[in-house]
């Protein structure tokens, strides 16, 4: 049974709801456990003046632990010696509830006997008090007790609440850093991410001396696309060849990105010209394969690609830009020979060529 300083008034749903609300209503809330109804009510008649503090009284020990876990005291005033469960048993249950362990508890006693006193700090007790104390001592002693247990709810939550500024923080750079690694339009990787990759990839396989390739590819007469269709259908069209480009890379180390315009770009760590040919051959057959209407293209009345393969074993004396140029030319072959087709660059060192880079695939 719950007894309050102030029947007339009903507890919020603030007050309820514990913690929480006591640490936004800064109020101290005082629980006494004690089966005596007249030490309740001297403490209540101490406490009637406090306009800040909140009194609970629970005269059954069974329901003790609930009315603490409801309440969510800031100060247990804890008697001694109760019915049925004693009171320093029923401090060792609160420190040992996560919810009511770090609750500041005053036990109650009718005398000062060193031993009970040792056996109460021993077992968590934070305070001891012989009734009925003095008016003025009882309610310091709350109000220091309470003003501890505030600060550390205080602190507890600052930190939660900087913990959870800090999730959403690196969220949200991380989002950001997606957003600029981004292709606005496709949303596959951009020009700028593919220059950074190709960079790390370059450095990797150079110590490792194995191959790297890339294929730079293009869509067949785009700008015709573009001027019959309108720059919307444009558009969707990038965006339907970047999905279909994009199904075709199973390796998790592949990159694909959007060069610009019309122009993509894969990067395939590991692969010799004779294993990236393959893989530049599935994805112009796949983009042929979606059968994307094209009014005006000379080869085909569906969109297709041309593409440049090249590849080669990093060097010192070499750079990335080495590698994508001879990528470009390759692709200039291709759509210089009739477009819709692969045409692998013929000038990167043969060593960069071994067949045995095509198992990797």
């Amino acid at each position: 049974m719950t007894v309050e300083s102030r029947p007339s008034r009903e507890p919020d749903e603030e007050e309820v709801g514990g913690i929480e609300a006591s640490l936004r209503k800064r109020e101290i809330t005082v629980l006494l456990v004690d089966d005596q109804a007249m030490i309740a009510e001297a403490v209540r008649r101490m406490l009637m003046d406090e306009k800040d503090i909140n009194f609970h009284h629970c005269m059954k020990a069974t329901e003790a632990e609930q009315s603490a876990l409801r309440i969510c005291p800031t100060v247990i005033l804890q008697d001694l010696v109760m019915p049925s469960i004693e009171g320093l048993d029923l401090v060792r249950r609160y420190r040992s509830i996560a919810e009511t362990r770090d609750i500041p508890v005053i036990v109650l006693s009718t005398k000062e006997d060193p031993s009970v006193k040792a056996e109460a700090f021993a077992v968590g007790a934070n305070d001891y008090l012989v009734k009925l104390p003095d008016k003025t001592e009882l309610v310091a002693r709350l109000r220091y007790h309470s003003q501890s247990r505030i600060n550390k709810l205080q602190r507890d939550e600052a930190f939660s609440s900087l913990q959870e500024s800090q999730r959403q923080l690196e969220e949200a750079n991380f989002q950001l850093l997606q957003l600029s690694n981004r292709d606005g339009l496709t949303g596959i990787a951009n020009r700028r991410y593919f220059d950074e990759q190709i960079d790390a990839e370059w450095r990797r396989t150079r110590r490792e001396k194995s191959p790297l390739a890339v294929l730079m590819m293009d869509v067949d007469y785009f700008k015709l696309y573009n001027d019959s269709l309108g720059h919307l259908h444009g558009d969707e069209c990038l965006k339907r060849v970047a999905d279909i480009l994009a199904g075709t890379l199973k390796r998790p180390g592949d990159l694909l990105a959007r060069y610009g315009g019309e122009e993509f770009v894969a990067l395939l760590p590991g692969n010799t010209v004779e294993a990236a040919a393959p893989v530049a051959e599935t994805m112009r057959a796949s983009v042929e394969a979606a059968a994307i209407e094209h009014p005006r293209s000379e080869v085909s009345e569906h969109v297709t690609i041309s593409v440049g393969a090249a590849s080669t074993v990093p060097c010192d004396s070499s750079s990335p830009d080495v590698l994508v140029r001879a990528a470009d030319e390759a692709l200039y072959e291709a759509k210089h020979a009739g477009r819709n087709r692969v045409v692998s660059s013929e000038t990167l060192p043969q060593s960069a060529r071994s067949p045995e880079a095509a198992k990797s695939r």
